[in-house]
């Protein structure tokens, strides 16, 4: 038998099915080419060329992508439309790619053929995105980003605290990534779809790495604490001039003519100051707080995380964010500041608690809205303490252990969004309880009926004009339901000792007393403040317990919201896990 015929009959063998090799090799060889075509032909359409090949999409979304970090970014690793839209898996993308025929159908219509028709339905494509995400965990977004990959250490303190977690309760990361790529749509759901939309889900819980743990077991405060010998502007000072700076001789001179000395008698070398971080704050109000459109952390707020615990390290990029009017400022002052780095240093003895802080001074800022360009002519600075009580089983005031007193400040105040008109507060029926002359100010949301947090249906938010009885608020006020309020006024050398709750009410310094003086370049102010007192309106401490205390100064003769504030801290008394921590003396 010739050696041809031998492979002929070789071919001719039947394999499989009654099939013969030879046949067998040639389906082989036509599926290799048609799969080959097939998926060669897929993949053309997840390419970046292919997708924006339609203006709808060059237009639109393509656009508004260069603009962010998956189109250009320190490690020159770009995102393309189909890392995030197309399905690895060859299952998944084969159905992702018979979806994708409904999109050609509306092509074909031209449903979105215009940027105006894209907007009207940019929602609509948006949702859909979103529930395709939340449905597989976010599995595209897992390709490159995966918690079991992620260096902690390396991530500020809300991401850590957020990754966390999301891991122990199952959450995924399109719940707060929504418009990571694209222009921002998710704040026109309603607060009700947004709560829904970003519910935990059982199945994509995960255990937490070993990194992670590591890093949470070893977590690290959000005050930075130095030396006082090393650190204290003070010392900085003194290598200065001992003469009040000569660039601002009329502001040097106003506060030179109130400065006094300390009365404290306290011996600061010995003591470590804190660094707290003050930031510009602008119109965010404790209702944009609260509103998850508006403020992407309302979830943890309302699960008990501090605003601390997520903010450290962030305080200067959210300051300069908000004083320039990119968010938040609809009157940005040119030059202003976004933040001050205040320290500060506490001590107690049985009977009082001394503080002292010290910051740089800054040019003045000109106001533009304000004829001569200060606000308050009169006050330099003013350097304000809101202080209550701490408890996570009963608080006093709600928020307040997580907020601090972001809890007074309301979308209706003076300068906020919904700030009620003169004329109708002279008419309303409240100005025989409250003083209206001066505006609207700070109060407690526990002093009304009722507070409008969403906006919902073009309400106005916050709940000025709901205010509860005086008999309501004097019971409110003896239980110790209010924000203690101690202020010094630059201008006049005043200490003032009052107190919010249906509003701001300062009534005078019966229980502190503030010094302060501004020398090379640097403000200095003390303050000694009894620790029990029966006034109403004052926080009676005692030292083995816990409060929560911020921080505000109006500084550059500024007064309202334009002044700069601290997360909520906790004071204690000789203890080292308090952020301000005042050592006996």
């Amino acid at each position: 038998m010739s050696i041809s015929s031998k492979k002929f009959g070789l071919m001719s063998r039947k394999v499989m099915f009654g099939t013969t090799l030879g046949a067998s090799l040639f389906f082989m060889i036509v599926g290799v080419i048609f799969w080959g075509g097939f998926n060669t032909s897929m993949e053309v359409t997840n390419t970046m060329e292919f997708c924006i090949s339609c203006h709808e999409m060059e237009e639109n979304v393509y656009k508004e992508y260069q603009k962010t970090i998956h189109y250009t970014n320190r490690s020159g690793v770009r995102a393309t439309c189909s890392d995030c839209h197309v399905p690895r898996p060859w299952i998944h993308k084969v159905v992702r790619k018979i979806q994708a025929s409904n999109e050609v159908f509306h092509k074909v219509l031209g449903s979105i053929d215009t940027p105006e028709k894209f907007d009207a339905k940019r929602l609509t494509l948006a949702n859909n995105v979103w529930r395709g995400m939340k449905a597989t965990d976010s599995r595209e977004c897992r390709n490159c980003h995966d918690f079991d990959s992620m260096a902690p250490e390396s991530q500020k303190k809300r991401s850590r605290k957020q990754h966390a977690s999301a891991m122990v309760e199952g959450n995924t990361c399109i719940d707060c990534h929504k418009g990571i790529a694209h222009k921002k749509v998710h704040d026109q759901l309603s607060e009700e779809e947004l709560d829904e939309m970003s519910k935990p889900v059982e199945g994509d819980k995960r255990p937490i790495a070993p990194q992670w743990q590591a890093f949470i077991d070893n977590g690290n405060k959000l005050v930075k604490k130095t030396d006082e010998t090393k650190a204290s502007v003070e010392t900085e000072a003194a290598s200065t001039s001992e003469k009040v700076d000569e660039t601002k001789p009329a502001e040097a001179s106003a506060a030179k003519s109130t400065a006094s000395a300390s009365t404290s008698n306290i011996d600061w070398s010995g003591v470590t100051a804190a660094e707290v971080p003050l930031f510009f704050p602008g119109q965010a109000s404790m209702e944009w707080v609260l509103k998850g459109s508006d403020h992407g952390g309302k979830r943890a707020v309302m699960t008990g995380d501090r605003c601390f615990d997520c903010h450290e390290e962030e305080e200067v990029d959210i300051g300069e964010k908000i004083v320039s009017g990119e968010k938040l400022e609809p009157t940005p002052i040119p030059g202003k500041r976004g933040s001050i780095l205040l320290k500060v240093q506490a001590a107690h003895d049985a009977n009082n608690l001394y503080m002292r802080f010290q910051w740089d001074d800054t040019k003045h800022a000109t106001a533009p809205f304000v004829s001569g360009g200060k606000m308050d002519p009169k006050n330099p600075i003013k350097f304000a303490i809101m202080l209550t009580t701490d408890s996570e089983e009963n608080p006093q005031v709600e928020f307040a252990e997580r907020a601090g007193c972001w809890q007074t400040c309301h979308h209706d105040a003076n300068n906020m969004p919904h700030q009620p008109d003169k004329a109708l507060l002279k008419s309303s029926p409240l100005a025989k309880q409250l003083d209206l002359s001066g505006g609207f100010t700070k109060y407690l949301k526990e002093s009304r009926t009722a507070i409008e947090i969403a906006g919902k249906d073009g309400k106005k938010r916050g709940g000025w004009d709901k205010l509860k009885s005086k008999a309501e608020i004097e019971a409110l006020l003896k239980k110790g339901t209010f924000m203690d309020l101690l202020r010094y006024k630059s201008g006049t050398g005043e200490s003032e000792d009052g107190y919010i709750l249906a509003e701001r009410v300062m009534t005078g310094g019966q229980g502190v007393n503030f010094t302060g003086s501004l020398k090379g370049g640097v403000w200095t102010v003390e303050m000694t403040r009894k620790l029990t007192s029966k006034e109403l309106g004052d926080v009676s401490m005692v030292t083995d317990q816990m409060y929560n205390i911020g921080f505000a100064i109006h500084d550059d003769y500024s007064d309202s919201r334009f002044h700069h504030i601290s997360l909520g801290l906790k004071l204690g008394f000789d203890d080292e896990d308090a952020e301000i921590n005042a050592i006996k003396k």
